[in-house]
């Protein structure tokens, strides 16, 4: 049903008068007007003082020309300048304004029009990104690039690739954004956004760099932090000096706890990003890349104090406003002498990290250079032992980040529980840290490196990931933790995190996957699916493939899992029965796979193992061997801990149903109350027969 009318007193909307309406909205076109020429600036500053828009053309070699040095980070500017618009208006409307029973308030939706017209400039920015791309890679002037050839840059080189994804899903928001008003359709568009950003993350420098775990990742959240720092805070600032703002202090109060967490994400992905394609200190300083990288630091902490200064002061001020046309001036006072300067500081970094992912950063030095280190990053390993795999650790950075972040909000969420007196089992925080421990010890540990190069590991870490850790993960009950520990939102109706999570645990794609006869395929089939067809060699030669497969392994195995032997609630619950029988089911086949990779006659994935010269491993086909063994040993432990769990917990849904009947038969007068009418039946029965 769409949410009631609103009056004036309702502390969704406020009702402006025509004279109250000019002093906010005269002053926003000038204010953009003027951010667009401070990251013009910093972008042509930048560019020049990179040196990349004066290339070194050699006589005799094809160049794309100035047009094209210059066009394509202006295109980039634009469609950087587009995805931070559409992130922030997607923000306001469906997670910083108060929507209610589902439905977005008439202003949001207005936001949300908004957004797709942004994604509509995001999708010709980046066709026009495409073109340059395409041109300076076939090193042809403007102009002088045909459609084929734009097509078949944008189907067959991974820049070209990364960039249709986009120029599709910012298309899709462009459409589907027309017609949404609720706030489920709204966060699907905003996180089709925020996915929208991270594909030119995967190609480029980050890709090209020898760490790749933390490059790639680290310039994805970097990507994901600023859009949702910066687009928030020009629609938060926005739509503080209009007029008609609903809910204001709501907004910014929302926005200033979430700033927090994009400010923290941009420090460390920077940090990432820095570690990964600087070789040394003298590359921060003596380069251009590393000199432009200074400048984006001194800017960031400078960010850093007006954003104190929003906590401290600016968002205490909007919460303390008045009602009326004075409360409305005060406002705007107070956001336009923070929010403005740092508006302007933002658009300036915007114009930086283009010019920065134009520019080429150091060279890597000789002595790193290595075949082996080119594909995996690092340069092969000595012999395994139990020092190389304690000393020898991955610092991938996406695993990193799962770890400390589910270890800190599930820790956060039990000394809530312990603050208000509730009581939290032992055994289930216990469970979940080891679920966590097990990720650091296959993910960034010396298993981790030597996944890279031999299958044996690669397969522990598959079996760990896939069954011993979700069952770990399931047991600590994490969705019955966040029920108990978030709050409730604060206005009725209106969603936060709790009640977001239970419109997913409710919704239909939560009931479609945790159907057995999804989740248990899932899990039984995508290892053959995955190890018997090209697809494993695929995956294996690029790093997010190998996060594809570890994130797959976990995904399943928590799913199927939950299923089984899950204590959270789920959309339906599973007789005991049935859960025995999947379990056995599930762990044949997988005993059943194990057993088909020893039988391999000839290694597999040879299209990536045969890269590497190992001197210290004899015949590729016994690792593989022993990594068949493994598959197929591995399995029996979380066989015997999920039946385990599985007596426990049918033994004591056994007592509670005794504990009902119990109480039934009191409330009957009797404790043997059903017993009686059992006897009193039976009595009548034989009555009956008898023809009384």
């Amino acid at each position: 049903m769409p949410p009631p009318a609103q009056n004036d007193n309702s502390p969704l909307k406020e009702h402006p008068t025509d004279t109250d309406r000019a002093p906010g909205t005269g002053v926003v076109p000038l204010f953009a007007l003027i951010a667009a020429l401070v990251c013009a600036l910093a972008l042509g500053a930048a560019l020049v003082l990179g040196g990349s828009v004066f290339a070194q053309v050699i006589p005799g070699l094809p160049d794309a020309g100035e047009a094209v040095r210059w066009g394509m980070p202006i295109a980039k500017t634009v469609m950087d300048t587009g995805a931070v618009l559409t992130i922030g208006l997607l923000l306001m409307a469906v997670l910083l304004l108060p929507s209610y029973k589902g439905h977005l308030s008439d202003q949001a939706v207005g936001y949300v029009r908004a957004a797709t017209w942004a994604s509509l400039a995001w999708t010709l920015a980046a066709v026009a990104t495409l073109y340059f791309q395409a041109s300076e890679f076939l090193a042809k002037p403007m102009g002088q690039v045909s459609v084929d050839e734009v097509t078949a840059y944008a189907g067959s080189v991974s820049g070209g690739i990364a960039l249709m994804f986009v120029i599709l899903i910012t298309t899709g928001i462009a459409l589907f954004g027309r017609t949404a008003t609720g706030a489920t359709s709204g966060l699907w568009l905003l996180i089709a956004a925020l996915v929208a950003v991270t594909p030119p993350a995967l190609t480029g420098h980050s890709a090209s760099s020898g760490a790749h775990e933390l490059a790639v990742t680290g310039l994805a959240l970097h990507l994901i932090s600023i859009c949702v720092w910066v687009g928030g805070l020009a629609a938060v600032a926005f739509h503080a000096v209009r007029t008609d703002g609903e809910a204001p202090a709501t907004a910014a109060h929302r926005f200033s706890r979430m700033a927090l967490w994009a400010y923290i994400g941009v420090a460390i992905s920077g940090a990432a990003s820095g570690l990964a394609r600087l070789y040394s200190l003298e590359d921060l300083f003596g380069t251009d890349y590393g000199r432009l990288m200074i400048a984006k630091i001194v800017l960031f902490a400078v960010l850093g104090v007006f954003g104190y200064a929003h906590r401290r002061w600016a968002v205490a001020r909007i919460s303390d406003a008045p009602a009326g046309a004075d409360g409305r001036a005060f406002r705007r006072g107070a956001f336009l002498r923070l929010a403005g300067v740092e508006i302007l500081i933002m658009a300036a970094v915007i114009g930086i990290s283009v010019a920065l992912g134009r520019t080429a950063p150091p060279p890597p030095l000789e002595s790193t250079v290595d075949p082996a280190a080119a594909i995996l990053g690092f340069p092969v390993p000595p012999e395994m032992s139990l020092e190389n795999l304690l000393t020898l650790w991955r610092p991938d950075l996406f695993f990193i980040m799962l770890v400390v972040i589910a270890g800190g909000l599930y820790l956060g969420g039990v000394q809530r529980l312990v603050r208000r007196g509730d009581h939290w089992p032992v055994g289930r925080t216990v469970a979940f840290v080891a679920g966590l421990l097990t990720i650091v010890a296959v993910q960034l540990s010396g298993f981790a490196t030597y996944a890279m190069i031999m299958f044996s590991t690669h397969m522990i870490q598959h079996m760990v990931l896939a069954m011993v850790t979700p069952i770990l993960l399931v047991l600590g009950a994490p969705i019955t933790l966040a029920l108990r520990a978030l709050r409730p939102a604060e206005q009725r109706g209106d969603r936060g995190p709790r009640e977001w999570l239970n419109a997913f645990l409710n919704s239909r794609f939560s009931q479609l996957v945790t159907h057995p006869a999804v989740a248990a395929p899932l899990f039984v089939f995508s290892p053959y699916a995955l190890y018997f067809t090209p697809l494993f060699p695929t995956l294996m030669n690029d790093h997010l493939g190998h996060l594809f497969m570890g994130v797959h392994f976990l995904l399943t195995g928590f799913l199927f899992y939950w299923v089984i032997v899950g204590v959270d609630p789920a959309p339906r619950k599973v007789p005991f029965l049935l859960r025995i029988l999947l379990l056995l089911v599930a762990m044949g086949f997988h005993a059943f796979f194990g057993i088909a990779i020893m039988e391999q006659s000839a290694p597999m994935a040879m299209e990536y193992y045969g890269q590497f010269t190992i001197p210290w491993m004899d015949d590729p086909i016994d690792d593989q061997y022993a990594g068949g063994g493994i598959a197929w040993a591995l399995g029996e432990i979380p066989t015997v801990m999920v039946m385990l769990a599985l007596v426990v917990q049918w033994s004591r849904d056994d007592e509670r149903q005794e504990r009902r009947r119990e109480r039934h038969s009191r409330r009957g007068g009797s404790d043997d109350a059903d017993m009686d009418d059992y006897n009193a039946y039976l009595a009548e029965l034989d009555r009956r027969s008898r023809g009384q």
